[in-house]
């Protein structure tokens, strides 16, 4: 009697989570997707007010695509730009609908440990890399173990957002007064209306997530008096750089910039720029917030705070598993000189696939947002691409596993300041795709 074999188990039903379910399945093996939320694409949803900048032809996985039309699913205009809503319900709630797929995903599964079968971290002994990895999941009813035969990591960074503290730590006081700060780009001009009309909001961030929140409460102003907008920024606002604005090869993401630009310029929004938060204390029904401008400590007062300063990768369920992580960036040894913002003005990335996202642990693999650690501009494309090649490799097809190809417009930016004209120094075109995930490298 055959053993059935085991499962390549994927983490996350998002984007990147679905596309490399689609896959593996393009290639004969059999996944099972683990989703922490109640259902697929949870995170998504928790942006689906905010409309991408990337039109859906940069949205859909080639592998996806053929599971959905096989069933009779047309795709939307390849030309127009869906919100994040949208790509939940007309493209990753349908691929999860699909027969191939619908079997094979767990909602409410959420991962809290992996490691190697009766060896963890410590032990070197014979076999190890032949042993199955083991899953810890949490469920409604109790943790469960899952073994696999691999296993891809696509569970973003949406639940692990930088701080707001000038450190990297949380600003004394950040924790405390969390009922008053919100991260990412919360919905101003539609469920959390009230919550910023006619008050004072501290926006955190140079991104942007955080010219969406900006331009959404300039909307929001124009309607409800007394709403008033400060921008805090690391930088001074003249090496703050916008984007690309005409330049750049997406028409909306250039706007995007040049919008909140023009708002700076036009008075409409307090500029704090450099401004390094240090604490964060109640102060009469506020918030009072205190960072260094120039050198001086300087303290504002707002109502609320919306920090947008970016992301980063939870490792804490990894503990077990031999993880090849660059120091400063959290990418892999190999993926973290293509991405490093210290390194590279203009967000350009180079294709790249199995072999950069390879960890010491055989068999596991980093894919997705989660993949480029702490650095701001991962590509919802490049995703696609990397679990292409993480699943050509895993059945075997080391020469398509190698065979890693990108074709993204330019982002008509490529330094720390504003360019009068686009440089040559973006050799390989960059495109960042949801703006409610993506930071800014220039910013």
């Amino acid at each position: 009697m055959t053993a059935t074999p085991l499962p390549i188990v994927v983490i996350g039903a998002g984007p990147v989570g679905l596309a490399a379910a689609a896959q593996l399945m393009a290639r004969g093996l059999e996944p099972l997707v683990l989703e922490a939320g109640p259902e697929i694409a949870h995170a998504v949803r928790a942006w689906g007010h905010v409309r991408m900048f990337s039109p859906w032809r940069y949205n859909i996985d080639a592998a996806a695509r053929i599971l959905l039309e096989a069933e009779g699913w047309v795709a939307p205009d390849p030309e127009t730009y869906p919100t994040g809503g949208d790509l939940a319900d007309r493209y990753l709630a349908r691929l999860a609908a699909t027969a191939a797929l619908r079997g094979r995903i767990r909602t409410g599964a959420r991962v809290v440990g992996v490691a190697r079968r009766d060896a963890g971290r410590l032990y070197d002994g014979e076999g190890r890399d032949a042993t199955p990895l083991v899953l810890h999941v949490e469920t409604c009813c109790g943790i469960q173990a899952i073994e696999a035969r691999a296993v891809i990591d696509c569970s973003g960074t949406w639940r692990a957002p930088n701080p707001a503290g000038s450190h990297g730590m949380p600003a004394p006081g950040e924790i405390a007064q969390a009922d008053r700060i919100v991260y990412g780009i919360p919905d101003v001009l539609g469920a959390d209306r009230d919550t910023y009309a006619g008050r004072t909001t501290l926006v955190v961030g140079a991104g942007h997530s955080a010219m969406n929140a900006v331009l959404d409460l300039g909307n929001l102003a124009k309607s409800a008096p007394d709403t008033h907008i400060i921008w805090a920024f690391r930088r001074p606002l003249g090496a703050v750089n916008f984007g690309g604005g005409a330049r750049d090869g997406l028409a909306q993401r250039g706007e995007l910039g040049a919008r909140a630009q023009a708002l700076v310029e036009s008075g409409a929004v307090t500029v704090l720029a450099p401004f390094l938060i240090d604490r964060i204390a109640a102060a009469n029904g506020r918030l009072a917030v205190t960072g260094r401008q120039d050198g001086r400590a300087t303290t504002v007062q707002a109502d609320r705070m919306i920090v947008a300063t970016g992301f980063r990768p939870d490792l804490s369920f990894l503990r077990e598993i031999r993880l090849a992580l660059d120091p400063a960036v959290e990418a892999t040894p190999a993926l973290a000189p293509l991405i490093d913002p210290n390194l590279h003005s203009c967000g350009t990335v180079r294709p790249h696939g199995e072999a950069e996202l390879r960890h010491t642990e055989t068999g596991f693999y980093i894919a997705g947002m989660k993949s480029y650690g702490r650095a701001p501009t991962f590509l919802l494309a490049t995703g696609h691409e990397q679990v292409r090649s993480i699943a050509a490799f895993l059945a075997g097809d080391w020469t398509a596993a190698r065979e890693v190809h990108l074709e993204l417009p330019e982002t008509g930016v490529c330094a720390t300041s504003p360019l009068p004209a686009a440089s040559a120094c973006c050799p390989a075109p960059a495109l960042a795709i949801p703006a409610a995930l993506s930071g800014s490298c220039c910013g």
